[in-house]
């Protein structure tokens, strides 16, 4: 089973976390399955760029994106040559190393009280 080290990230993964990944689940599952709560405004139907993160080592061992995803990961803040949006991303067989970008563009997220 590969693994998916999720980086460090102040707000979702403080110490990262390494995970054991089942082939062909989203990354987005992977995490939430393990309590790294990645935010996804639209609930992980690749209709907004919350999910969005960085394939720093396993890029190639994804799933293509399709034109869609393509096109909400050209509005993702901190877009990379290998950024993909973690609930269209699924895994392969390879480990994969993911960065959470320390920002993202959350339209429908509540601002503090």
């Amino acid at each position: 089973m590969p693994q998916v080290i999720f980086l460090p990230h102040e707000k979702f993964c403080p110490d990262g976390m390494v995970v054991e990944a089942e082939t062909g689940k989203s990354i987005l599952e992977v995490a939430h399955d393990n309590h790294i709560e990645i935010e996804s405004a639209c609930g992980g139907v690749c209709a907004c760029t919350t999910c969005h993160c960085v394939i720093r080592e396993g890029f190639d061992s994804l799933n293509e994106a399709d034109e869609l995803e393509e096109d909400y990961l050209d509005r993702a803040w901190g877009l990379e040559p290998t950024s993909r949006l973690t609930c269209q991303a699924k895994v392969g067989t390879e480990d994969l190393t993911v960065e959470i970008p320390k920002y993202s563009l959350n339209h429908a997220a509540e601002a503090p009280h």
